[in-house]
């Protein structure tokens, strides 16, 4: 047996490898969704600042 041979101990599942691309897409769209939020909120945050030091006058 060479060592490039993969193991035939264990069968692929059919399904497995699209199970688990589909939870690192979810993982990587819910990561993005929090920084798009937080991104968000910080610039919103920003907004406000500018308009109560703009109000100060």
């Amino acid at each position: 047996m060479s060592p490039t041979a993969p193991s035939p101990s264990r069968a692929p599942v059919p399904g497995e490898r699209a199970t688990l691309e589909e939870k690192a897409r979810r993982r990587a769209m819910l990561i993005r969704a929090g920084i798009y939020i937080f991104a968000t909120h910080l610039f919103a945050g920003f907004v406000l600042l500018l308009f109560a030091l703009g109000d100060r006058k």
